[in-house]
């Protein structure tokens, strides 16, 4: 595992996070074994929300049993519109979900708190503030925005530093070799994926921003278990939002693609697709979700795979498609 720093959490942080937005975790069941065995491959900073049923409860049952809270890193995100649509960025919602994150973590602190979608019409400044708040009495470390535009993050932190306050320091879009077309769930999804966010993926290389990539491998596009020959036959392999969201053609040829890379180099999709993420010149972390150990052993090894320059454009269809024979072709098909 490789880990990186991230401005005001105290611990390292696993550049692979595990993600608690599952079963058994959403129902409030035990989930203890599979949380040892990924803490046990080095995972040290596990993804949670209010949002995510009983997630939090299982989570904090964990850390309370292991006795571990001080190894372990922390990212919990408050703020989610209500089940009717209702949007909450605003203090007494925030403080509200705060209460209850730590109470169910059973925690007096988070080491990553973040807005889990933005509001717009909320000025950025009263945000910044209170984040700045809830760091200050300790309960929080770093904080920032899941589903915040690049711009509204500028502006966040163009008010926090000209009154001298902690900025965002961390961002959570979706970003990952699939280009999210469509917004799976609707309500302010926010993507930096694909070729009409490349002015998004630019600003993250140029600020080196820490971006937590969710849906990281396209909610199971990129599993392994979908096949780029399948695409009529999708949608009894991924749910409801990952067809939604990342079942459209130029998403089938980078499968195609990735495919193709996977058995040259002998791996697997993917790492193909994780190796991916972390070959864009962005301070990039993943969330992963799976059931699996063995799947997340493989996810880790994705870290040290070599990926040319050359390999990563091809991924995501920025060089010509090859023939048969393995040649480049141009959009006719005529090798170049």
């Amino acid at each position: 595992m490789q880990y990186q720093k991230i401005p005001y959490v105290k611990k390292p942080v696993s550049r692979i996070l595990f993600g608690t937005a599952m079963a058994p975790f959403t129902a409030g069941g035990d989930g203890n074994e599979l949380l040892d065995a990924m803490y046990g491959l080095g995972v040290n900073t596990f993804d949670a929300a209010r949002n995510y049923g009983l997630a939090e409860r299982s989570f904090g049952n964990w850390l309370e049993t292991r006795e571990n809270r001080n190894e372990i890193v922390i990212l919990s995100k408050c703020g989610h519109p209500s089940v009717f649509g209702r949007k909450r960025v605003n203090e007494t919602e925030m403080r509200k979900d705060l209460k209850k994150s730590l109470s169910n973590l059973r925690t007096d602190y988070i080491d990553i708190y973040m807005l889990h979608r933005d509001d717009p019409e909320v000025e950025a400044g009263e945000v910044v503030e209170i984040f700045n708040a809830m760091h200050a009495e300790g309960k929080i470390g770093a904080f920032g925005g899941s589903n915040w535009t690049h711009e509204r993050i500028a502006e966040a932190n163009e008010y926090a530093y000209k009154h001298s306050m902690i900025p965002f320091s961390v961002s959570s879009p979706n970003f990952g070799l699939a280009d999210q077309v469509k917004d799976p769930w609707g309500g302010g999804c926010v993507t930096i994926s694909g070729p009409a966010n490349k002015g998004a993926r630019e600003w993250y290389k140029e600020t080196q921003m820490p971006v937590i990539a969710y849906s990281s491998l396209g909610r199971g596009f990129f599993s392994g278990k979908l096949k780029s020959a399948d695409e009529d036959c999708a949608s009894k392999i991924l749910d409801s939002a990952a067809m939604k969201g990342y079942a459209y053609p130029e998403n089938f040829e980078r499968l195609k693609r990735c495919e193709e890379l996977a058995a040259e180099k002998g791996v697997s999709v993917p790492q193909i697709a994780m190796t991916w993420i972390f070959r864009q010149n962005m301070n990039t972390f993943a969330v992963v979700s799976t059931s699996k150990p063995e799947r997340m052993k493989e996810n880790i090894h994705a870290l040290d795979i070599s990926l040319s320059e050359e390999e990563a454009a091809y991924l995501d269809l920025a060089c010509p498609a090859r023939n048969q024979n393995g040649n480049k072709t141009n959009r006719r098909g005529v090798s170049v």
